[in-house]
Formats: structure tokens, C-alpha cells, sequence
């Protein structure tokens, strides 16, 4: 217990009078420093970094998660309070977990500053570098202050090719001389896989016979099955007899370059570009994702349900499927096709009734002017 001072009042209710609840108190109010989790009590003495990373790896965080990760909470224990001296990265990432759960404490005003760091950044950047924060703010037993305000992310559909692009392209790709050109567009369009999921792709995964593909520790290490057509399988055949004619170092990867090596995205991403500058499509129009993009909308149009598109597009998230609907929504354009029609059916109803009118009245004239009147009788 700490001792009560000021006539029996407690250190922190006078602390709480002077304003001082918006900030983390002194230990000496408080009555003791702040302690780490007990979860990670025993990891104190341990270098935080390696300790995080393990961390990490035991969650199963992809490899471009970690990445992503690694350089937020490397950016947020690098930031400098007024009158700390800048440390080195060494130095950031041999700090002991006790040190780093100090340092990083959000109620010091650090996090703070090293907000103030990313404003020039992207709202989705922003968010990315929050993440990581609070992984490891929540690793270390603290969690992100109310104060911090995420930048709000504007709503951006996805941009599959339109249909006379895709056209071009499949064109292009069955007379490309690169003879991975047919399979890589072809597999992306028929499987929707993602870019990573398809170089990571073993020959004995794919099964011309059972017509699907099994992906193996895909986007947050789960597997499932992808399915592709009959066309998909003969594609797939002709690659198979070039590979098993070209020298290949990795004899387990199912799409290999010109080397003999498993197939890279960044492989991909060219043949991409070339491609694109043969069906006449920008650069930035065309890339892996740009197809996985048509494959969803393609199964949309064809009248899949939601919940199927995102089985077989392996969303962990049903919420990522559904922007897909303000994309292409047959029911939605149904609806507004009957409305049109409807419309327009009014429409030319008004204007034959008008028309009917018209011809009413001109019969009443000619009528009007067929009557004769003798002078002599007027007289």
C-alpha cells in the first residue's frame, strides 16, 4: 500500500484532480514500475526482437505479414522522445524484453511521435503500421490509447479486365514463344489462385484426372482444393511435356523458369508486363491479381453464390467476397434491366397516346373542312 498523504487522501486521487488521469502515473503513485505480463516473465532477459519473432512464427503469420510487422515495431522503438539520443538498429533489436516493454509504453508519448512520422503515408499504409503495433503493444501487455485515431480508408473496387482486354490476352498467350505464358494465364483465370499460392505450386498437386489442384499452407496456412476445366487439363498436358524436356533444378515445383528454377512472382509479374504490351493493356491493368479479380467476377456472373466464390478463392473472411457484389451483381442488374425496361415501356406508351391524340385532332379538322355551306342558305 502506498502511504496516503494530504490528510488521508490517496497520491492518486489527487494526481486524478491536477489532470494527470490522462497520463500513465508515476510509479511512485502508482507504488510500483510497470511489470511485464506474467506470459512473458520468463522471456524478460531474452532479446525482445527474437522472442516477438517466435512469437510470430507460432501464430503462423505469413512471411509478407512479418515483414510488415517487423517494420512497424521497428519504426515505433526507434522513434525519439525531446532530449533521448537516436539508437542504432543494433542496439534497437538486442534490447531485452524487460528494456523494450519501458520503451515502448504507450502512456510516454512515443507512439505519439512515431504517429507523427507516417502522416505522409497512405491510409491502408497507416492501418498496416498500426497493426503491427498493436501486435506487439498486446504482446507486451498494453494495448493502443483511445487518443490514436486511424485514418478512414477510402472504398476501391477491384478492376478486373473488361472483356475484350481478356480477349487480347488469352489470344496472346496461346501464341506467346514463352511456353509458360498459356499456363499462367490459363491457371490464374481457371483457379483464381493467388500469385504466392501459384508458384508455390508441386507437380504432384495438380491432377488432370480429378481436374483440381491442391494448395498447400496457402494464405494463412490453410490448405483447400481449386478446380479447372477440361481446357485448363490439356494446357496443363502441353506444359507438362515442354518441363519434362527442360533441364529443372527443382523437380518438385510445377512451373519452372527458363533456368530450371521454381517459377518467382516476381517471374510472373514480368511475363505480366510482356504480355501486356502485346495485347495492348497498360502495365498497371494486368498483373496475377488482376486475373483472380476475373476468375471471382466470372463465377459471379455465372450464378455461384458467395459463400462458393469464397471457398474456392480461400477468403478466411466472407466480408473480402462481398466487395465482388458491388463489382458485378447479376441480381442487382436484373433489377435495374426490368426498371429499364419498364421505363422505357412507359415511355412509348405516353408517346402513343400523344400520338393518338394527334391524329384525332387532325381528323376532326380535315372534317371540319369537308363540310360545305351554301351562301344562299346562310342568306
Amino acid at each position: 500500500m502506498t502511504e496516503r498523504k494530504n490528510g488521508g487522501t490517496p497520491p492518486w486521487a489527487a494526481a486524478v484532480r491536477q489532470g494527470q488521469q490522462n497520463h500513465r502515473f508515476d510509479d511512485s503513485i502508482v507504488g510500483h514500475p510497470p511489470t511485464v505480463l506474467s506470459r512473458v516473465q520468463r522471456l524478460a532477459s531474452l532479446p525482445w526482437l527474437a522472442s516477438w519473432m517466435q512469437q510470430l512464427k507460432s501464430e503462423n503469420k505469413s512471411i509478407h505479414t512479418v515483414r510488415s510487422y517487423l517494420i512497424s515495431a521497428k519504426g515505433l522503438a526507434s522513434a525519439t522522445l525531446p532530449g533521448e539520443p537516436n539508437l542504432s538498429d543494433s542496439a534497437i533489436e538486442h534490447m531485452n524484453v524487460q528494456i523494450m516493454h519501458k520503451r515502448i509504453d504507450p502512456n510516454n508519448g512515443r507512439i505519439d511521435v512515431w504517429m507523427q512520422s507516417l502522416s505522409h503515408l497512405a491510409p491502408s499504409t497507416v492501418h498496416a503500421r498500426l497493426a503491427g503495433a498493436t501486435h506487439l503493444l498486446k504482446w507486451l501487455g498494453y494495448h493502443i490509447p483511445d487518443h490514436i485515431v486511424r485514418p478512414k480508408k477510402g472504398k476501391h473496387l477491384p478492376r478486373p479486365l473488361e472483356p475484350d482486354e481478356l480477349t487480347r490476352l488469352r489470344a496472346v498467350a496461346q501464341i506467346s514463344e514463352n511456353p509458360l505464358a498459356n499456363v499462367v494465364v490459363t491457371v490464374l483465370l481457371q483457379t483464381g489462385l493467388r500469385v504466392s499460392e501459384l508458384c508455390a505450386l508441386d507437380d504432384r498437386d495438380v491432377n488432370v484426372h480429378t481436374l483440381s489442384a491442391r494448395v498447400s499452407s496457402g494464405k494463412g496456412d490453410k490448405d483447400r482444393m481449386v478446380m479447372f476445366s477440361g481446357s485448363g487439363a490439356e494446357v496443363i498436358g502441353c506444359w507438362r511435356r515442354h518441363r519434362n524436356g527442360r533441364r529443372t533444378c527443382d523437380r518438385d515445383a510445377f512451373l519452372v523458369n527458363s533456368r530450371g528454377n521454381r517459377l518467382t512472382s516476381r517471374n510472373v509479374q514480368k511475363l505480366m508486363d510482356r504480355l501486356a504490351d502485346d495485347s495492348d493493356i497498360p502495365r498497371s491493368r494486368l498483373s496475377p491479381h488482376t486475373l483472380r479479380h476475373n476468375f471471382a467476377t466470372g463465377l459471379l456472373n455465372g450464378g455461384a453464390d458467395i459463400v462458393s466464390i469464397q471457398k474456392l478463392m480461400g477468403h478466411t473472411n466472407i466480408t473480402a467476397t462481398r466487395v465482388y457484389l458491388d463489382v458485378t451483381d447479376p441480381a442487382l442488374r436484373e433489377v435495374y434491366n426490368r426498371a429499364q425496361a419498364n421505363e422505357l415501356e412507359e415511355l412509348l406508351s405516353r408517346e402513343r397516346e400523344a400520338g393518338t391524340e394527334d391524329v384525332a385532332e387532325v381528323e376532326t379538322v380535315e372534317d371540319a373542312d369537308q363540310i360545305s355551306i351554301d351562301p344562299a342558305e346562310l342568306a
